[in-house]
């Protein structure tokens, strides 16, 4: 009896340190889908994408059900002229823990909005990290985006506890890029298919010319981010540095998707942030978020007077 206890704890102790990186909550929103398409399809496709993304491994690396990445997916669905093939834009949201507090800080805010794919209610949903496309194109591509965007959400958070730790998971995204499904009506994946999509992010994380922002994902989470609990000041002062590095990095190399993509979900908290800091330190970041987050640069000059 005693072994299959012990047995029974090591079974345990291995499972949990293999278990899933994702804690992941995925919505489909089919409100633009004509009604001749059965209903029960999208509850269908919606347990089927939470599986997906929730039970597969995604690394080997360890991780306890407590560190699991808390992230969400919005797939909002249209219907197309073709039978079965929906056109959608992807919502994806990343929280990463700030040390010592329950506060989840936004480490991706982003909405692709060029994806198409094929759907057949009960299809099986297929990924292989050697064989991204398929036979049918618009079928795999489904999976090839989600699979892509699992591995950035392990990468940008990896990244922001260790210099350069994200970079396995960066290159895993790059190899989806560079063998994703192609076929009419497919994007997103190539250079030519705009100035910010799913290629230009990874190469922009890839490129050994923009290494700076590996520094930058570091430096605001692991020393400014984390150290908030521990002092205020010295945290905020190490987070205005963080900032001159942007500036230098975006007068070097202007107009970068990565640029846009870091400042996405993160107004409120950089606000709340600076909000506290001496007079100084306040003006100086009004000034430089007002420049590099342009969307939000009213809100900014605002709040933080």
């Amino acid at each position: 009896m005693n072994k299959i206890i012990v047995f029974s704890f090591f079974c345990f102790a291995f499972l949990s340190s293999r278990a899933q990186e994702l804690n992941a909550k995925v919505t489909v929103v089919a409100t633009r889908v004509g009604n001749t398409v059965n209903r029960n399809t999208f509850n269908t496709l919606q347990t089927a994408l939470n599986n997906f993304l929730n039970n597969r491994k995604w690394s080997s690396e360890p991780y306890a059900a407590n560190e699991k990445i808390d992230c969400n997916f919005l797939l909002n669905l249209e219907q197309t002229s073709e039978t079965n093939v929906y056109s959608a834009s992807l919502t994806v949201q990343a929280a990463r823990p700030a040390f010592n507090s329950s506060y989840l800080s936004p480490i991706i805010n982003y909405k692709d909005d060029n994806l198409i794919f094929k759907y057949v209610e009960f299809q099986i949903l297929e990924f292989n990290d050697n064989r991204v496309g398929g036979s049918d194109a618009l079928v795999s591509n489904l999976t090839a985006v989600l699979a892509y965007y699992a591995h950035l959400i392990l990468a940008f958070d990896n990244a922001s506890f260790a210099p350069h730790g994200g970079d396995l998971h960066f290159q895993k995204a790059l190899n989806i890029v560079n063998n994703a499904p192609d076929g009419r009506g497919i994007g997103g994946w190539k250079p030519f298919d705009g100035i910010r999509n799913r290629y230009w992010l990874v190469e922009n994380m890839t490129n050994s010319r923009y290494n700076i922002m590996h520094d930058v994902y570091y430096s605001y989470y692991r020393k400014a981010l984390d150290k908030m609990y521990e002092d205020e000041n010295m945290a905020r002062t190490e987070m205005l540095n963080v900032l001159n590095l942007l500036v230098n990095f975006n007068n070097e190399n202007p107009n970068t998707m990565i640029n846009q993509f870091f400042f996405q979900g993160k107004s409120t908290e950089l606000i709340k942030i600076f909000s506290k800091a001496k007079p100084q330190e306040k003006v100086q970041a009004r000034e430089i978020l007002s420049k590099l987050d342009l969307t939000n640069a009213l809100t900014y000059k605002e709040q933080l007077k």
